[in-house]
C-alpha cells in the first residue's frame, strides 16, 4: 500500500471485519510503481454541498437518500469528507445541520465517512460575484452567538468555517473559533491584501475554492485572489475540473502555493457525480442547473455554483495536465485535506478500519477497481457473488 512521500510503501493485512491487523514495510522489490496499478489510501474531499442528485443543503434528509450519495461518493475514491452546508437564515442552517446529523447518526457508513461539517457563511461578502450562489438577504456580521447555535447538540463538529474577513466581526471571531478546533477559511471575500494578511495574522489557515466566489473582472493586482496566493499561512482549496479553473491557470496557482500548501477539493453539488444527468437541481433554496457539457451554473446567469466533478476525475486531470505522480496525488487529496483541519496523521494505524483504494490503469489514467472502508467494500469490476459496481460488505 502506497502512502505517499510521507511514509514508506507497506504490506496491509485486513481481518474479515474490515479492521488493520498488521503493517509491515515492504522489500524493496514489491516498491508500487509511480503509476497504477497500485493501492493507495482513500481520498478525503473537504468540500461536499452534494452528490448524485442529494443536496446536503436540504431541510430534510431521508437517511436512505443520503446513503444512495455515500455510496456514490465511495465508488469515486472518496473514503471521508466534510457535508458542506452554503448561507441560510439562521433557523434555516440549524434545520439544515438537524437534518444532516439525523442522517448521518441512522447511517453507519455515514458515520465512518463523515468527519464533520463545512459551513461556508453566513458571514461573507453581499456584494455581486463575491457571493455566487449564496443568498446576500442572509448574510450578517460576525457573530458567536450564531457560531454556538449551530454547534449546539451536533453529534458531528464543525470542521471548518468559511468567512469573509472584511464582515465585521470576522477578525475578532478567528482566534475564538481556532481555540475551538475549527479550521478558519477565506472565502466569498472582497477584502484587501491588509485585511487578508490580518486574517492571517488571527489564525486564517485556509482559502476556500481559490479562484472562485469572484466578479469575472477584478483590479489587476490588488484582489483576493493574488492576495490569498501569496499568503503563506494558507492552505488553497483548488477545483481541478478545467472548467472553474483552466488548466495553464492552475499550473501557475500551484506554483505559487507549492504542492504541500494546496488541496483539491470538488465543491460537488447535487448535480455532481459521473452517473448523474443534466438537469435542475437545487443548493438549498437556490435552483442550480448541470448542462449537458458538466457545467452547473445558476440558470440564466453567468454564474457558477459548485461543479459536477467527482474526486478520481480531478485525479485524472492533474495527472494528466502536470504529469503528477502518486506523492503529489496524496499529498493534495490526502495528507492536505487533512492537515488543514487539524487531522496530522494520515496513515492508518493497527486497529483501524481499512481505508484505501485499489487502481487500475485505464484508457484515461488511473480508473478504481475496488475501495475498501471498514467492512464496506466497493468493487468496479466483476467477481464471484458480486455484482459490477455494487456494494458488499465483509463477512
Amino acid at each position: 500500500m502506497y502512502f505517499g512521500d510521507e511514509a514508506p510503501r507497506f504490506d496491509i493485512a485486513v481481518d474479515a471485519h474490515g479492521r488493520i491487523d498488521s503493517v509491515l514495510p515492504c522489500r524493496p522489490a514489491e516498491t508500487t510503481p509511480i503509476r497504477a496499478p497500485c493501492v493507495t489510501c482513500g481520498l478525503v474531499d473537504i468540500q461536499v454541498n452534494g452528490f448524485a442528485g442529494v443536496d446536503f443543503n436540504a431541510a430534510t434528509l431521508p437517511p436512505a437518500t443520503f446513503e444512495g450519495a455515500l455510496h456514490e461518493l465511495l465508488a469515486c475514491g472518496v473514503t471521508r469528507f466534510l457535508p458542506t452546508l452554503i448561507t441560510a437564515d439562521e433557523d434555516d442552517l440549524v434545520e439544515r445541520l438537524d437534518a444532516l446529523d439525523r442522517a448521518i447518526a441512522a447511517s453507519a457508513l455515514g458515520q465512518q465517512m463523515v468527519m464533520g461539517y463545512h459551513v461556508e457563511g453566513p458571514f461573507l461578502s453581499t456584494q455581486g460575484g463575491y457571493s455566487g450562489c449564496h443568498p446576500a438577504d442572509a448574510m450578517k456580521p460576525a457573530s458567536l452567538a450564531t457560531v454556538e447555535r449551530l454547534l449546539a447538540g451536533r453529534r458531528k463538529p464543525i470542521r471548518i468555517l468559511t468567512m469573509a474577513p472584511e464582515v465585521p466581526g470576522v477578525i475578532e471571531l478567528i482566534p475564538i473559533l481556532r481555540a475551538r478546533g475549527i479550521t478558519c477559511s477565506i472565502g466569498h471575500t472582497a477584502a484587501d491584501a491588509e485585511t487578508i494578511h490580518r486574517a492571517v495574522e488571527a489564525g486564517a489557515t485556509l482559502s476556500t475554492h481559490l479562484g472562485n466566489g469572484l466578479p469575472h473582472q477584478l483590479a489587476k493586482n490588488d484582489n483576493p485572489l493574488f492576495s490569498q496566493l501569496a499568503e503563506d499561512g494558507l492552505f488553497a482549496g483548488f477545483i481541478a475540473d478545467g472548467i472553474h479553473i483552466p488548466s495553464a491557470v492552475l499550473r501557475s496557482w500551484l506554483r505559487a502555493k507549492t504542492v504541500r500548501r494546496s488541496i483539491l477539493t470538488s465543491d460537488a453539488a447535487a448535480a455532481a457525480g459521473p452517473n448523474t444527468p443534466a438537469g435542475i437541481y437545487t443548493i438549498g433554496e437556490a435552483r442550480i442547473e448541470r448542462s449537458p457539457d458538466g457545467v452547473v451554473r445558476i440558470p440564466g446567469s453567468p454564474y457558477l455554483a459548485g461543479s459536477s466533478v467527482s474526486m478520481d476525475q480531478m485525479v485524472r486531470n492533474v495527472m494528466a495536465w502536470f504529469d503528477f505522480g502518486w506523492d503529489d496525488i496524496l499529498r493534495l487529496c490526502r495528507v492536505n485535506p487533512l492537515h488543514a483541519i487539524a487531522e496530522t496523521r494520515s496513515v492508518p494505524a493497527i486497529g483501524e478500519w481499512a481505508d484505501f483504494i485499489e487502481w487500475i490503469d485505464g484508457e484515461n489514467g488511473p480508473q478504481i477497481a475496488r475501495v475498501h472502508l471498514g467492512p464496506w467494500i466497493w468493487s468496479n469490476t466483476p467477481r464471484p457473488n458480486l455484482p459490477h459496481g455494487e456494494q458488499e460488505k465483509r463477512s
